[in-house]
Parts: C-alpha cells; sequence; structure tokens
C-alpha cells in the first residue's frame, strides 16, 4: 500500500511520536514497514519517518543506496585501502540516539514533506543508535557518512524536527513564503501528498 506523503504544516510532522508498541502484532509491524519502504520507493525517497504517513510512532525505513552510490569518478578518487560506503536497508523501530560524534559536514538535504526545498545542513559525522530491528531485537549500532546523516534526518522527524527547523533565522525567514504555499498545497510534486487544513490528497 502507497499512502500520501504529509506536507509540512500537519502537527503530525511537529509532535514528537510515541514508542511503537510491544504488543503489536508482527504481521501487522511487517506490513507497515513494506508499505513504508514502497511509499519511499514510490516518492522516489532514501528514507521515510512514520509520522510522514501520519502515523506518530517511532519507527524509520531507509535505503542508503542511490546517494552511496559511485561512479568510476568517484572511485578513482577514494584514497588507496578507503573503501567505499556501504548501501544500508533496514527499518529502525523505537531508536535511541546514544551519541553523535566527530566533525559536522554540510550536505545539501530535502524532504518528502517539503518539495522542491534543498538547504545546507551540518550534521555530526558519526552516531551511534540504539533500536529494535524488524523482528524487534534490540541492537546498538554505529553508523557514519550519509548513512549517518540519513539516520539523523529520519531520527528527527521522530522528535518533531523538521530540516528547515536547522538552518539559520535569516534562512527561515527567506523560506517562510514558500514553505507557507507548500502547506497549503501550492507546490509542485510527482508522488501523493496530503496537506494540512483541506484534508484532500493529491
Amino acid at each position: 500500500m502507497i499512502y500520501s506523503i504529509v506536507a509540512i504544516g500537519d502537527p503530525v510532522l511537529k509532535t514528537k511520536a510515541k514508542n511503537l508498541a510491544a504488543d503489536l502484532p508482527a504481521a501487522d509491524l511487517q506490513q507497515l514497514i513494506a508499505d513504508m519502504f514502497e511509499t519511499m520507493y514510490y516518492a522516489h525517497g532514501v528514507g521515510l519517518a512514520a509520522p510522514q504517513i501520519g502515523k506518530s510512532v517511532r519507527l524509520f525505513v531507509m535505503d542508503s543506496g542511490p546517494m552511496v552510490k559511485l561512479d568510476e569518478e568517484d572511485l578513482a578518487e577514494l584514497e588507496e585501502g578507503e573503501m567505499p560506503e556501504p548501501p544500508i536497508k533496514r527499518a529502525f523501530i523505537n531508536p535511541v540516539m546514544v551519541s553523535e560524534t566527530g566533525e559536522e559536514w554540510g550536505f545539501e538535504e530535502g524532504c518528502l514533506s517539503i518539495p522542491g526545498v534543498r538547504e545546507l545542513v551540518s550534521r555530526p559525522a558519526d552516531i551511534v543508535l540504539r533500536y529494535e530491528d524488524e523482528n524487534r531485537q534490540l541492537r546498538e549500532e554505529a553508523f557514519s557518512g550519509m548513512a549517518a546523516r540519513i539516520i539523523q534526518h529520519e531520527y528527527d522527524h521522530l522528535e518533531g524536527i523538521l530540516f528547515t527547523d536547522k538552518l539559520s533565522a535569516f534562512k527561515k525567514q527567506l523560506l517562510k513564503g514558500k514553505l507557507t504555499r507548500i502547506s497549503k498545497g501550492d507546490v509542485k510534486h510527482d508522488y501523493r501528498m496530503k496537506f494540512a487544513g483541506d484534508g484532500k490528497r493529491r
């Protein structure tokens, strides 16, 4: 099932999500995860958090493959002995950010809930995340590079934070009108979206 993506302006995107219930039937969980991956791929995203489909629970999915795929020129630029970043496809349930360390680096981020907007965001290079996997097994794992950035972006969604919240006051002011128009549905998009206020999906 492909869900509509909730656009900026909906309160669910600014609400801290609650833990996914331990007694949620496994079949229901697996279906939700499958639907989220299907929705993410349909919208050409690399990550999707449950609040973005209107569900305020601590769950997100990601597939960093499109972001870490290297062409011949990129491979040639790798230092001797340096390995390319492996793609990660995974679901994260009830994640807790244990640590964010390393030098901050900037990258132009976008968001399926804010189509047409990309801005430079700085984030720490390395993280440690504690989470439950698809089988509800508790894990703690370190991530770096692009995978860490995608996880930080999606984790923010569970905390009610959008990447635009991390911009300077000046940049926020410049974007204010555009974000307001997006929230009202005045934006081009090539996947199904739901806009606050009108209840319509288009």
